[in-house]
């Protein structure tokens, strides 16, 4: 995967009209858990554009799967048996441990890179190992991958988990679903995509029963269904064009907007001026104010950590004092960096990040660290106050925003793509 362009942007008033698309956090497990049959997988309003979509979409085709892409819908069939190795030597991602987890279920051995992603701190795999363990099978590396294997099937069993993550949540869900027995998930990560990976699942005959935050139930099959599903609207996606329109004193209409996955982000920012109003599923923004914020990440329904470097730049714009602190990724701060290159000022006190609000920025070369860092960078350019901003490595913003570009132009804001 290319990561030779980059992005020039130009300062500008985000309005109009947009739509959303799937969600780059939950297709990618969608994705892994289509593994698990063999039989035809379709996914409606499938982001084709995102290039960790295009990778995994890569990884299917190396274990044996087709993948088919027409406008916004991808059919996934099976062109041979799986394979149980994943021998990659592209870029990898973070959700090679559903992979693997998938690939243990069905075929009893997974081989799949370490996983990759995005570089936020201690993000280790041992609540993933330790839940294949629970399940009956053995777990090692070797030469830059994870193993794992079992003999015959998964066994069912209550897998703890000691913190609510939701990767564990969704490898635990996914490796239940052909498991023998039912496995119980104590303390999930309840939160929208692990709901959409459970209708999906059921949607291929998989029995889950999910008893709020303290624990699934999953009874395994010995073989999945095929089925067609809708993806998830993007509510990442959402709030960065709340935002994105709020800070450059436009008007947005978004369409299909899930009011519900957002409610306590936007409560926070209404308290801070952001104007968003309800018009049966699509929301409305309109011009508002943007004052200082203060905010902590949390577990669903809270602000989640990703959610955190647009809250900065709203800080940012804002006359006065701004804190935000990251309970999940302490010290998750890298972006303000690159940010105080276009001359916003910050300082951290221990894990909390303060930022002095109302310093005009400027345009300049800066760079995407990761993606939620590189739309950070991209919001702060459409509000520079003189000159263009240039970002390098502005694949990392391509990896989960879907036609942002062709969205952005008709909204009125001009990026240009360039080597």
């Amino acid at each position: 995967m290319s990561d030779k362009f980059k992005y020039k942007v130009h300062p500008g008033k985000v309005e109009g009209r947009v739509n959303l698309s799937g969600a780059k956090n939950s297709v990618l497990r969608l994705l892994a858990a289509s593994l698990l049959t063999d039989e035809k997988v379709v996914l409606d309003r499938f982001p084709s554009s995102l290039l960790d979509v295009q990778v995994h979409n890569e990884m299917l085709e190396a274990l044996g799967k087709k993948v088919t892409i027409n406008n916004k819908q991808a059919i996934i069939e099976y062109k041979q048996n799986t394979k149980s190795e994943l021998i990659w030597h592209g870029r990898s991602i973070r959700n090679t441990l559903l992979i693997l987890g998938a690939l243990t279920a069905k075929t009893g051995f997974g081989k799949v890179p370490s996983p990759g992603g995005c570089k936020l701190g201690e993000r280790k795999y041992d609540l993933h190992v330790m839940l294949l363990e629970r399940l009956g099978a053995t777990v090692w590396e070797e030469d830059g991958y994870l193993c794992a294997k079992v003999d015959g099937r998964l066994k069912a069993n209550d897998i703890h988990l000691p913190m609510r993550s939701t990767g564990a949540t969704e490898n635990a869900i996914i490796c239940g679903s052909l498991a023998e027995g039912k496995t119980t998930v104590w303390n999930p990560h309840i939160r929208p995509e692990i709901i959409d990976l459970i209708n999906f699942l059921k949607n291929c005959g998989v029995k889950i029963e999910v008893f709020g935050q303290e624990r699934i139930e999953i009874t395994g099959i010995e073989k999945l269904t095929g089925c067609k599903h809708a993806v998830l609207l993007d509510n990442m996606e959402a709030l960065t064009w709340v935002i994105a329109a709020t800070i450059t004193g436009g008007q947005l209409v978004i369409d299909n907007f899930p009011f519900k996955d957002l409610e306590v982000p936007i409560a926070f920012l209404k308290e801070s001026g952001v104007r968003l109003y309800r018009d049966g599923d699509s929301a409305f923004v309109a011009k508002g104010n943007v004052y200082p914020i203060e905010i902590s990440t949390g577990p669903y329904p809270g602000i989640n950590s990703d959610m955190q470097p647009l809250f900065a730049i709203f800080g940012a714009l804002s006359n006065g004092v701004s804190k935000i602190i990251d309970l999940r990724f302490p010290g998750r701060y890298g972006y303000a960096d690159e940010l105080a290159k276009m001359g916003m000022k910050f300082h951290v006190e221990g894990d909390l990040l303060v930022i002095e609000g109302g310093t005009k920025l400027s345009g300049t070369n800066v760079n995407a660290l990761d993606l939620r860092a590189g739309i950070a960078l991209l919001l702060a350019g459409l509000i520079a106050s003189k000159g263009v901003t240039d970002i390098d490595n502005a694949w990392q913003i391509e990896r989960g925003y879907d036609d942002l570009l062709s969205k952005m132009e008709k909204c009125g804001v001009i990026i240009e793509k360039y080597n």
